[in-house]
C-alpha cells in the first residue's frame, strides 16, 4: 500500500472496521490507515489460508505496519455479545478509546424464506443489526465525553422495497437486515446530533469483492457496471472526517458521496 500520511485528516484518532480482513473492510481499513488513523480491524480470520477467499487480519495489519502506520488485528466473533465487549476493551486499552467506527461486517445467506433456518436468520441479525447497535452503545459515552465521532453503517440496495417480481432472490431476510440498520443509523444520528456524533448509512453499490462474486451478485452482465472498491474506501473516509453537523443522517451511497464532495479516489497500493 501506498506511505501513511501521518499529518494526515485522521492523524490522532482512533478508527475500528469491523469485517477488515478483505474486500470493502480491507479498502476502507487501509484507507483510514493512509490518511493518518490507527487502525483496528475485527474479523474472524486470523491468518491467510484458514478462510476459502483470500485476506486475514495478519495480512492487513501488516501492509498497514510495513507503510509506516499503526494496526491491531482483533479476532472477534461479533454474533457474540460478550466478543464484541472484548474486541472494544481490546482496541482501548492497545490504541485508546474509538473516534470512528466503521460497521462492516456481514454474514448473508440468500434462501428463499419458506426454507429460511432460524438459527441463519437470528445470526444474520446478530451480525449485521445487533453489532452494530451494541458496539455503538459501548464507544458512545467515550465520544461524547471527547466532544464528538463518527459512526458509518454500511448498508445495501437491498433495504429499499423491490418491486414485484424482482429483486435478488433469497435476499428478504438481508434486505430486512440494512433497512434495520438504515433506520438505526438516521435515528441515531437524530439522538445524537446535539453531541456532535455524525451517524451516516451508505451502500457501497455493486463491488466485486470475493463474497461478491461468490454469490454470483457480480457476473459478466454487470461487472462494467460495478463500483471501484476505492471509492467506496473514499466516500467512508468523507464520512469519518467531515464537521458532523454537516454530514450526519443520510441513507446514501458510495458514489453520491464522491459526487457531492468532488472526490478523487486515491490509489491504495503503488
Amino acid at each position: 500500500m501506498r506511505r501513511i500520511d501521518p499529518n494526515g485528516v485522521l492523524a490522532g484518532k482512533v478508527a475500528l472496521v469491523t469485517g477488515g480482513s478483505r474486500g470493502i473492510g480491507e479498502a476502507i481499513a487501509l484507507r483510514y490507515a493512509m490518511a493518518g488513523a490507527k487502525v483496528a480491524i475485527s474479523a474472524r480470520t486470523q491468518e491467510e489460508g484458514t478462510h476459502q477467499f483470500p485476506g486475514s487480519l495478519d495480512s492487513i495489519t501488516s501492509r498497514i505496519q510495513a507503510a509506516g502506520g499503526q494496526a491491531l488485528g482483533v479476532k472477534s466473533d461479533l454474533s457474540l455479545p460478550e466478543e464484541r465487549v472484548r474486541l472494544i476493551h481490546t482496541v482501548e486499552n492497545e490504541l485508546g478509546p474509538v473516534d470512528i467506527l466503521c460497521n462492516n461486517a456481514a454474514v448473508t445467506f440468500f434462501i428463499p424464506i419458506e426454507k429460511f433456518p432460524e438459527a441463519r436468520l437470528r445470526l444474520m441479525f446478530e451480525v449485521q443489526v445487533h453489532a452494530p447497535l451494541h458496539l455503538s452503545q459501548l464507544v458512545i459515552p467515550g465520544m461524547k465525553a471527547r466532544g464528538g465521532g463518527w459512526i458509518v453503517n454500511l448498508s445495501s440496495h437491498a433495504a429499499i422495497h423491490p418491486k414485484l417480481g424482482a429483486g435478488l432472490p433469497g435476499s428478504v431476510v438481508y434486505g430486512m437486515c440494512k433497512a434495520a440498520l438504515e433506520r438505526f443509523s438516521t435515528g441515531l444520528a437524530s439522538e445524537l446530533h446535539p453531541d456532535k456524533i455524525a451517524v451516516n448509512a451508505m451502500s457501497p453499490g455493486l463491488v466485486a469483492t470475493p463474497g461478491a462474486v461468490h454469490h454470483k451478485l457480480v457476473n459478466d452482465a454487470n461487472r462494467e457496471m460495478a463500483t471501484p472498491v476505492e471509492h467506496v474506501a473514499e466516500a467512508c473516509l468523507r464520512l469519518s472526517c467531515n464537521t458532523p453537523s454537516m454530514i450526519s443522517g443520510r441513507v446514501t451511497y458510495a458514489a453520491d458521496i464522491m459526487k457531492e464532495c468532488s472526490l478523487t479516489a486515491a490509489e491504495l497500493s503503488d
